[in-house]
């Protein structure tokens, strides 16, 4: 029996689900995991979570969806400890480490592979199963001819999403947010960019639009040709929607699963109609309906993407246009409803409205964007106040949100219920919590003699392009990395151009979305490269991994194979890699903790270069006739339109290059200069030697998170508080201390 699996962003959430009939959530703590915006469970609650809906013979998956710096992965080891104790049904994970360490620690708990670790290929597929892991999230740029393929050649147990909002990127993929402000979307912390407003350049002025912001999933339509490809699990996507959201689209679907068989087309439709009141984006079903790849390719834009459609979720109801404090009996009728864990988590004020064309109600569902988009909420409207000598509405809205931030409708009150408790009235009973323990040691594997001769110490240069390799001689570099696309692929195998670098000194870098419709033709092409004589190759896909396995040749892990932590290092070493390229995200410190003095020779850094924001699984349309594009900001962007897919770049490059000589100290002797999907210049090469050679930094650059890491919310919560309790301290002192007499000032030397 296929499963229907729902979101649980919080407690009401996971009873509307359950309520209408899912057969398992899935779910987050306050740590570890892609929806670090939402409630979330604490400790208790998910404990409590656990042992109720295994009563009733429902599965609760944990996700732990993130990648994890080394400074993390203790805390990491221990909440796989906390896990293995209170026993989820599986956790849902991106890292390669959790592999590593549930292989090593904790092989009892089930895992399933995220869609953030970017599979949708049998290669993929085939190489997780051998690693032990049960299920595997495929991609959501995948259709339904790929799907079936991967389930007719591993056998494997598949979950698919069907409902909810998409990603315009290749899943796993995006480094958008992280490049605006370390705000990873790998890490829990997307401040999509997808959904913002833009300015282009086209011919005869500026276009603007919201270029980027997909349609809204939806494949009610799809479910019985799904359950007929095999697929075990249907996913919908809304760990940040309302629970009347959550309760609609999985009464939905419940219905369609259920009666399908009996009547299909009367099951859809009764299912359509049970989603009317879903106000959210205008719906797609993506990839599905093409005949052909190639068909795809063209025409998915047009499926996904509508610039005329706001970033936001639901029915605009206007922008906040003022606020005042709740009246202190609504705070008090409030805490009484919650739940014993929530009572001291109900912060709200009152707020009037401006610009919408609704009024909404109590019971209503609303979603609240914070104008700089660092925060989204939804919330159920529990009163409205009408002042008569103001004409102004108030309504409850929690608190943090202000003047200008905007507020939609995600469902009317007709639309909600009343649902049965899941967790029992009292959770005091429920107190597992991560322990303090120690993570066993784990060091990378020593660099044996010779071993890596193929990954000489030096620059290295990469390139998009044949015309680009003449251009990337300048930079005489020890080796040169080309990118295998529908160009070069073309030049390689049919012997068109002879190329100015041996085959020993070419690495192959291959696409780091490696789909199903493609698997095959790049196993042939991969096939035919090696017999032609190339033996270096960057995998950037773990589909990769399994293609190139057994065929004699050497294989660098790139910076898709995301590397933030030794763990994750250690699990590659054991698909038997043992060279690596840093992900573009990482920063310094990371890099230096991850990799010992004696094992920094295995590593590549990247210095310089474009990094791919967006990688979209599509060509763009005819009129998005334009290059260059600006945020709100006016920080500019590039877009780059291919029959590989269309690709979003930084204006302005990333750039260590000045940091060479302090790379170089540190023991890092191997740097990666990357022209991907650029044209290489003269004026470019010459730039970077220079800047090479006087450590001086390239003008218009980006650091990218280079020198101040990932975003961290506790960082910043920590921060601000050492803060306020200095300015309290400093406060204090005044007027307190006696005339003439000096306070203890800091020797400004460092403690060691």
């Amino acid at each position: 029996m296929v499963e229907l699996l729902a979101p649980a962003g919080n407690i009401e959430s996971l009873e509307a689900a359950i309520g209408e009939g899912a057969d398992a959530v899935y779910l987050g703590l306050k740590t570890f995991n892609a929806r670090l915006r939402t409630t979330n469970f604490a400790w208790n609650q998910f404990e409590a979570a656990v042992e109720s809906l295994h009563r009733q013979n429902k599965k609760v998956y944990v996700t732990v969806n993130t990648v994890c710096e080394e400074r993390e992965t203790e805390r990491l080891y221990r909440f796989l400890s906390y896990l293995n104790e209170v026993k989820p049904d599986a956790l849902i994970v991106q890292d390669y480490a959790i592999m590593r360490m549930a292989q090593e620690f904790f092989p009892d708990l089930e895992l399933h592979a995220s869609t953030q670790m970017n599979v949708e290929s049998t290669n993929a597929v085939r190489l997780l199963q051998k690693n032990g892991v049960k299920r595997v999230v495929l991609a959501r740029e995948l259709g339904l001819d790929e799907i079936k393929k991967i389930k007719d050649e591993t056998g494997a147990d598949l979950e698919t999403f069907v409902h909810g909002a998409l990603c315009v990127s290749e899943s796993g993929l995006c480094l958008f947010s992280s490049f605006l402000g370390g705000k990873s979307a790998n890490r829990g912390m997307c401040a999509q960019a997808c959904r913002r407003f833009y300015s282009a350049e086209v011919p005869g002025g500026i276009k603007q639009g919201y270029y980027f912001s997909p349609c809204d999933f939806e494949l009610i339509d799809q479910i019985p040709a799904l359950i007929e490809a095999g697929v075990n699990s249907f996913k919908i996507e809304g760990r940040m929607k309302s629970a009347e959201y959550v309760g609609s689209v999985v009464s939905a679907y419940r219905y369609v699963i259920d009666h399908y068989k009996e009547d299909k087309k009367g099951a859809i439709a009764a299912g359509k109609r049970m989603l009317a009141s879903d106000f959210a984006r205008s719906k797609t079903t993506y990839w599905y309906g093409f005949k052909s790849y190639e068909e795809g390719m063209k025409n998915a834009a047009a499926k996904i993407l509508n610039p005329d459609q706001a970033g936001g979720t639901g029915i605009y109801l206007g922008k906040i246009a003022g606020t005042k404090p709740a009246p202190k009996e609504l705070i008090d009728a409030m805490k009484m409803a919650a739940a014993d864990a929530n009572k001291e988590l109900v912060k709200i004020q009152l707020a009037t409205l401006n610009g919408g064309s609704y009024d909404p109600d109590p019971g209503d569902s609303i979603r609240l964007h914070k104008k700089d988009d660092s925060g989204r909420v939804s919330h159920k409207i529990k009163t409205v106040e009408f002042d008569e000598k103001t004409g102004k509405r108030w309504i409850d809205i929690p608190s943090g949100f202000t003047v200008g931030d905007e507020v939609y409708l995600l469902q009317i009150k007709a639309g909600s219920k009343r649902y049965n408790r899941i967790l029992p009235n009292d959770i005091s009973k429920y107190r597992k919590q991560p322990k303090d323990e120690i993570l066993p040691i784990l060091d990378v594997t020593p660099v044996a003699k010779k071993e890596l001769d193929y990954f000489p110490d030096g620059v290295y240069v990469q390139v998009s392009s044949i015309a680009d390799v003449f251009a990337a001689q300048g930079l005489n570099p020890v080796r040169l990395i080309l990118e295998l696309n529908a160009e070069t692929r073309y030049d390689l195998l049919n012997h068109k151009t002879v190329l100015p670098f041996s085959k020993k000194q070419i690495y192959i870098s291959l696409d780091p979305f490696c789909s199903a419709a493609q698997e095959d033709q790049l196993t042939a092409d991969l096939n035919d490269l090696i017999a032609d004589g190339y033996t270096n190759f960057v995998a950037n896909n773990i589909a990769h991994i399994q293609m190139l396995k057994g065929k004699n040749v050497n294989v660098v892990a790139g910076p898709y194979l995301y590397t933030f932590n030794r763990w994750a290092v250690s699990w590659l070493e054991n698909q038997g890699i043992g060279s690596f390229v840093m992900p573009y995200e990482n920063s310094r410190r990371n890099l230096e903790a991850t990799y010992e003095q004696n094992v920094r020779s295995r590593v590549l850094v990247p210095i310089f270069a474009y990094p791919a924001l967006f990688r979209m699984r599509f060509e763009l349309p005819d009129d998005y006739d334009f290059t260059y594009f600006t945020d709100k900001e006016q920080k500019a962007f590039m877009l780059n339109s291919t029959p590989d897919g269309s690709f979003v770049l930084p204006a302005d490059p990333y750039s260590i290059v000045d940091k060479l000589k302090h790379l170089k100290a540190a023991g890092f002797n191997k740097v990666l200069i990357d022209f991907s999907k650029v044209k290489v210049t003269r004026n470019q090469i010459k730039a970077i030697m220079s800047s090479m050679n006087k450590g001086q930094p390239l003008p218009n650059v980006s650091r990218f998170n280079w020198k101040d890491g990932f975003y961290s919310p506790q960082q910043m919560e920590e921060y601000k508080a050492a803060n306020e309790r200095a300015l309290q301290r400093k406060q204090a002192g005044k007027g307190s201390a006696p005339q003439g007499r000096y306070k203890n000032k800091s020797s400004g030397k460092r403690r060691k």
